[in-house]
C-alpha cells in the first residue's frame, strides 16, 4: 500500500528531517513521489505540488529539494505502490482540484476503491487514471451541488458535514485512507486499522501512514473523519462503521478490470 504525511500548524518550522524520513520508505513504494507545501493562509508555496513518477529515493529533484530548507506549517506528502495507474505524472499524489468558490482542495489517498459505481462518471474529467483522483473530484463535486443548492460559499462546519457524509458513504467496502487539505481545514479518514497514526507535539500534528520516530503516536480515530486546523483538533464526526478488512480476492479483481482481462 501507499504511504502518506500530513503536518498541520500554526506557525512556519523546518520539516526537512520528517521528509527525509518519510520518502526513506520508499524502498516499499517505488511508483513515484509527491509533495504539497503550504503557507500560514493556507496558499501554495511556490510551485504549489511537485511530483514524479520515479522512487523517490533516486530522485534528483527531491534529493535537490531536501538539501535546502524547507520551512512551512502544513504539507502534505505521498509515496505510491500502485494499485490503479500505471507510473506517470499524473497518476502521483497530492491531486488538486477546485470547486465552484474558489477554494482548492489538496489530497492524498492510501487505499483502494473496489465498489462505488458513483466514481465512473468522473473518468472522462480526471488527468490521470487513479480512482484517487476520482474520489477528489468526487468530493468536490459534493461540495459543489450543495454550494449551489445554498446559494453560497460553505463555512467550515458545513463543509465538514458535507465531508463526513460523502466519505461514510464512500467507505462501504473500499479502503479509504484519506488525508484533504481545503486551505484552511486539514481532514483525515481512516477505515483500515493501524494505518493511520498521529503525533501532537510544539503546537503541531503530524498524521503519518506509520510513527517516523520514537514518540507518544496514537492511531487516528477510527471509521469517522477528523478535522485540524492550525495544530488543533476542532471536529471529529461520528463512526460510520464502515471497516475494510483486507481481502486479496479484491485487489485480483481491480487489477483484471485495469488490465481489461
Amino acid at each position: 500500500m501507499c504511504e502518506m504525511l500530513a503536518i498541520s500548524g500554526k506557525h512556519r518550522r523546518e520539516v526537512n528531517a520528517i521528509l527525509r524520513e518519510f520518502f526513506s520508505h520508499a524502498e516499499r513504494h517505488p511508483h513515484g513521489w509527491g509533495l504539497a507545501r503550504f503557507d500560514e493562509r493556507g496558499m501554495f508555496v511556490a510551485p504549489g505540488v511537485e511530483k514524479e513518477p520515479v522512487k523517490a529515493t533516486v530522485s534528483e529533484h527531491l534529493r535537490y529539494l531536501l538539501d535546502g530548507r524547507i520551512d512551512t506549517p502544513t504539507i502534505l506528502a505521498h509515496i505510491r505502490f500502485a494499485t490503479v495507474g500505471t507510473m506517470e505524472y499524473e497518476n502521483c499524489h497530492p491531486f488538486t482540484g477546485t470547486d465552484n468558490s474558489g477554494r482548492v482542495w489538496t489530497l492524498v489517498h492510501n487505499g483502494t476503491i473496489f465498489t462505488g459505481v458513483t466514481l465512473n462518471d468522473y473518468i472522462g474529467l480526471q488527468r490521470g487514471e487513479t480512482d484517487s483522483e476520482r474520489v477528489l473530484l468526487h468530493l468536490i463535486a459534493r461540495i459543489d451541488r450543495m454550494q449551489i443548492r445554498l446559494g453560497r460559499p460553505l463555512p467550515e462546519a458545513e463543509r465538514f458535514a458535507v465531508m463526513s457524509s460523502a466519505i461514510a458513504a464512500l467507505a462501504k467496502g473500499n479502503k479509504l485512507n484519506l488525508l484533504i487539505y481545503d486551505g484552511e481545514i486539514l481532514y483525515a479518514h481512516t477505515n483500515f486499522r493501524d494505518s493511520l497514526h498521529f503525533l501532537k507535539e510544539d503546537g503541531t500534528i503530524t498524521f503519518s501512514t506509520y510513527p517516523l520516530w520514537h514518540g507518544d503516536w496514537h492511531p487516528v480515530p477510527f471509521t469517522r473523519l477528523i478535522a485540524v486546523k492550525d495544530g488543533e483538533f476542532v471536529r471529529e464526526g461520528v463512526s460510520h462503521g464502515n471497516e475494510y478488512l483486507h481481502n486479496p480476492e479484491d485487489y485480483r479483481l481491480v487489477y483484471m478490470n485495469f488490465a481489461r482481462l
